[in-house]
């Protein structure tokens, strides 16, 4: 590789010309290697919690951070009752479900879960899968099928789209929250069996999907709409339900699902819907029945979560008073936050790549834990930080990683034009 590494990204190794399948293309170990300064800022190495001042490993070094980097949204990962039900599950279920849901059985807490999301999520019936990333695939892998179309957000996870492509269904992407691409794509696959599928908060943006004008249009249709309430699960809605209660469309959305890696401060997911479609998923969605149950401490946790949120709403409230004063002071210091209006707040840099992991390393060292974003995960021209602000934040914590940013950030980047 003669030209200069940083022109290079993820997305130029795809494709491999090596002679042997398990050997990477030879570019691509040269740039790993011309790059270590940008890719060690990855998969950092935490001497504690996802808490909002935790100790992480920097070069040869433990320093304190200040985390904005952790969807412990509501603050529950290390809240007495989430720890202690965590506990009492280790000593009574041990350590694992050691087996297949289908053919090792659940424990009554699984089930105890499942009902509990049921009746939170307003609908007839529920399945728990042991991760996220997998539960929304398996989902599509189960239901979809060859010669069905799956009308996809163009910013959606690539969980759905990974699980689109595995069933063989056509995969159409409309154009990010816009109902006239939506019934574009729709309009063009009429007579065909098709699922929209739109998330409830995008990850990479913190913006949500305006869902009544978008139902207008699957309804119109009669289409059915699944929806990933990955990240505004427990913190979107009066009661946490998600997008769909903050819009009052509950009744209208057919398919709903949850990941409790975020606000639950947990693992896995769970799909909730007509009982007659999940009877059908639990055998068709291969991550559900070829993959163990989630272990016992883990429901346990998660179901101390959902009660919690349910008892507490202070928690949101918090949350979002966090997120609306975190936002309005970056706005203040001409920071790009793009489409925010949620507790995920990117800090668009550009289209300078160099730039994005210089300004990670130096306010690493200044004390501020906030990861890069880069190509091909968003656009060339709009990579980023992404700041994860949760209820557990302080006043004081807030105020100190905008002045972190307005030192680094703000006086490299200069004021959004």
């Amino acid at each position: 590789m003669n030209q200069d590494p940083n022109q290079y990204g993820l997305a130029d190794f795809f494709f491999s010309d090596s002679p042997n399948v398990i050997e990477p293309p030879e570019d691509y170990t040269h740039w790993r290697e011309a790059v270590k300064w940008a890719t060690s800022l990855y998969e950092p190495t935490l001497h504690g919690g996802p808490i909002p001042r935790t100790q992480l490993q920097y070069g040869e070094e433990t320093r304190p951070m200040l985390n904005f980097a952790s969807y412990n949204y509501l603050g529950l990962a290390q809240h007495p009752e989430t720890v202690e039900a965590a506990r009492q599950a280790l000593l009574d279920y041990g350590t694992g479900a050691c087996g297949s849901p289908i053919l090792s059985g659940m424990t009554d807490l699984h089930r105890q879960l499942e009902d509990e999301l049921s009746s939170f999520r307003l609908m007839e019936s529920t399945i728990l899968f042991n991760s996220g990333y997998s539960g929304a695939l398996g989902l599509m892998a189960g239901l979809l099928r060859k010669g069905d179309v799956a009308i996809v957000d163009s910013k959606s996870h690539l969980c759905v789209v990974e699980g689109v492509k595995l069933s063989q269904a056509r995969l159409v992407m409309f154009e990010h929250n816009d109902p006239v691409s939506l019934a574009a794509c729709i309009e063009k696959h009429k007579g065909l069996r098709m699922l929209v599928s739109v998330e409830g908060v995008y990850s990479m943006d913190g913006d949500m999907a305006p869902l009544p004008v978008l139902l207008e249009v699957t309804e119109s249709f009669g289409v059915p709409v699944f929806i990933d309430e990955a990240h505004s699960t427990l913190t979107c809605g009066a009661n946490g339900r998600g997008v769909v209660e903050h819009f009052g469309v509950e009744d209208r959305v057919q398919l709903k699902y949850t990941t409790f890696s975020k606000a639950f401060a947990s693992l896995g997911g769970a799909v909730s819907g007509p009982k007659r479609t999940m009877d059908y998923v639990r055998f068709y969605a291969n991550c559900y029945g070829f993959s163990a149950a989630l272990p016992p401490p883990v429901v346990a946790a998660t179901l101390a979560a959902l009660r919690i949120s349910q008892r507490d709403p202070s928690l949101r409230e918090r949350l979002w008073s966090n997120a609306e004063y975190f936002r309005t002071k970056l706005h203040d210091l001409g920071v790009n936050t793009g489409e925010s209006t949620t507790f995920i707040v990117p800090i668009v840099i550009g289209e300078n790549r160099a730039l994005l992991y210089d300004l990670c390393h130096e306010m690493r060292r200044c004390g501020l834990f906030l990861p890069p974003v880069d190509y091909p995960t968003v656009p060339q021209d709009q990579v980023r930080f992404r700041a994860s602000v949760t209820a557990a934040h302080t006043r004081k914590d807030l105020d100190e990683a905008l002045n972190i940013i307005e030192d680094t950030v703000v006086r490299s980047v200069g004021k959004r034009v």
